[in-house]
């Protein structure tokens, strides 16, 4: 492993897998990034559930990173109205920087512990 950009996502992705599990109290908040959106779930390990989750999807003014804090405000915004304060952050082995970072400022603005 290690020799792709997949390959060392995936690696990455493991390592952080096996030190971040979600639980009901504290739900784990998923990051996945594609090329034309940012996706994002929490989700409840010890059950096996997604809880919540919200995506790019509809939100068209402005650059990449304004829209993936946009979509960490909404996140923040339904996990508050569900009760939920505080999650533990699984950037999925992508870097904490540019679309990743905003998202998690973004969360933290409207709400979110982490």
């Amino acid at each position: 492993m290690g020799k792709t950009k997949a390959d060392r996502r995936a690696k990455i992705k493991n390592r952080i897998r096996s030190k971040v599990q979600g639980t009901s109290d504290i739900p784990r908040l998923c990051v996945y990034r594609s090329n034309k959106g940012i996706y994002v779930q929490v989700i409840d390990d010890t059950k096996g559930n997604t809880i919540l989750a919200a995506s790019s999807k509809g939100i068209d003014k402005g650059t990449k990173t304004e829209i993936a804090k946009e979509v960490g405000k909404a996140i923040a915004e339904k996990a508050t109205a569900n009760g939920i304060e505080r999650v533990k952050f699984d950037r999925n082995g992508y870097l904490y920087h540019g679309r990743i970072k905003n998202l998690a400022e973004g969360a933290r603005e409207g709400g979110l512990k982490f």
